[in-house]
């Protein structure tokens, strides 16, 4: 009865344009807006080729000419374009925390495409499970300050609990201040995020599974320096982004 009343006085809208619900989280417009990233992509970072021609899977001319990697693979779910990029700047910009659980849904069905696999008769089974340690992208203090929470660490906890793995929240500190990655080209990003991350000491992290979550990849340098301290410490990453800048 109190579900059918509040449903009266304020009736369901879409999360992103307001339009009237029935059950919804979006309406089919805004949902549609949503692209999904599908094979064929590159198998180490993820980013999506614009021929089917080839393997779904094979690494692109980027990741052949890297030395060092220092994540497993990195996959996102959608394309940072359309309906995703206003959801991303809602949740992330103008405080609709609401948009967590949705969003986490998608980043769910994603984690289950990329690094699900089936054990037994649970279909439903996640190969990181219960050993596997999730993490955020961190904020800077002052800019947490600023915004009151982490985007990217809200999303890792919708991912832990839908999947019962370990949410670690002070895994990684970001301990310097740097300048917004979208002023930035890439060089730049790489140069501003150098050194910004370290590892919560005592940790050990000897051949454990984590996987790096935030909220979008665009030239992979924050991820990339996170991955590389984690990985000086003997973790095994994976990252595992909202969505994905590609360039078309």
């Amino acid at each position: 009865m109190l579900g059918s009343l509040l449903d009266i006085l304020f009736p369901p809208v879409c999360m992103l344009c307001n339009a009237a619900l029935a059950e919804e989280v979006f309406c089919k417009p805004c949902t549609s807006s949503l692209e999904v990233i599908t094979a064929p992509l590159c198998e180490v970072c993820g980013v999506p080729f614009p021929s089917s021609v080839g393997p779904a899977e094979r690494p692109c001319s980027e990741c052949l000419a890297k030395k060092k990697i220092p994540y497993v693979s990195a996959r996102s779910a959608l394309y940072y374009t359309g309906g995703a990029l206003k959801a991303i700047h809602d949740f992330k910009y103008y405080g609709n925390v609401g948009l967590k659980a949705p969003l986490g849904a998608v980043m769910a069905s994603a984690a289950k495409a990329y690094f699900g696999r089936p054990t037994g008769e649970d279909e439903e089974a996640f190969y990181l499970s219960s050993d596997v340690i999730v993490t955020a992208v961190p904020l800077h203090k002052k800019r947490l300050k600023e915004r009151g929470y982490n985007q990217s660490l809200l999303l890792a906890g919708e991912l832990a609990k839908r999947f019962s793995m370990e949410l670690d929240r002070s895994l990684l500190k970001r301990v310097r201040l740097t300048r917004p990655q979208v002023e930035l080209s890439g060089t730049e990003r790489r140069h501003n995020v150098k050194g910004a991350f370290e590892v919560a000491p005592g940790r050990d992290l000897d051949g454990k599974e984590v996987l790096l979550v935030d909220d979008v990849y665009t030239t992979g340098a924050t991820v990339t320096e996170c991955a590389r301290i984690l990985k000086e410490r003997g973790a095994i990453i994976s990252v595992l982004t909202l969505a994905r800048a590609v360039s078309i």
